[in-house]
């Protein structure tokens, strides 16, 4: 019997998804105003944030929730890892780190895991559509932006192991609304979801704070130059 679970996801975090979607420095990219610096620090997080996830659900996908949305297929790490690489060069390890924000992140994916693995169903959910919706849009700005050439730096939008993405999202769909729970974990879920859209939030606040402090300092510096020029 179908929960519509999807439907529910959907429509009880519409407004997390607004305020996620407003904060400065999601509109500052989709307006077309990108950052490299404050980019692959995002790149970054999410390294750190998809890492916790895809261990989670590997770690729990014969529980009889998690292995509904388990597919390997979605998974982002290895192409995180190959935009780190473009980014920061081969040693890429030894110069990223997790943002405050994006540490608390990572905890409560891995709490979730090891209390009510169910729950990672919301984080898949909120992570996997949004690449999947959004993806091609995002990368196009971004190439556009930072004026990158082919796909040098957004691996992380390439879904190679997905034919259809239109087709795929009706199939995870339908396997969320599949997913063998009651409507006190559907709910349980649905506040999940939000928590995890919060979350995301506060990774982008923590990188418009970064990316101000950058755009002073070019200001500042423009300034100082003028100056000297009028000096």
């Amino acid at each position: 019997m179908s929960t519509n679970l999807a439907q529910q996801l959907r429509e009880g975090t519409t407004k997390a998804h607004s305020m996620a979607e407003n904060v400065s420095f999601v509109k500052s990219f989709l307006g077309g105003v990108v950052d490299k610096k404050s980019y692959r620090r995002l790149v970054a997080n999410l390294f750190f944030v998809y890492t916790a996830l895809e261990e989670e659900i590997e770690k729990n996908k014969n529980h009889s929730v998690v292995q509904s949305i388990y597919f390997p297929e979605l998974n982002r790490t290895f192409s995180l890892q190959e935009d780190l690489e473009y980014y920061y060069d081969s040693n890429w390890q030894e110069q990223v780190y997790p943002s405050l924000a994006t540490k608390t992140y990572v905890n409560r994916i891995r709490n979730i895991s090891t209390n009510q693995p169910e729950l990672l169903i919301a984080h898949a959910y909120t992570r996997y559509m949004g690449d999947l919706s959004g993806g091609q849009i995002l990368k196009r700005i971004a190439q556009t932006a930072m004026n990158l050439s082919s796909n040098d730096g957004t691996a992380f939008y390439n879904f190679h192991n997905i034919k259809d993405e239109k087709r795929f999202k009706v199939i995870y769909r339908q396997a969320l609304d599949d997913a063998p729970i009651d409507q006190i974990q559907i709910e349980q879920v649905i506040a999940e979801a939000n928590i995890a859209f919060n979350l995301n939030m506060k990774v982008f606040q923590e990188l418009n704070s970064n990316f101000i402090k950058i755009m002073g300092m070019l200001l500042l510096s423009a300034i100082t130059s003028l100056r000297k020029k009028i000096i």
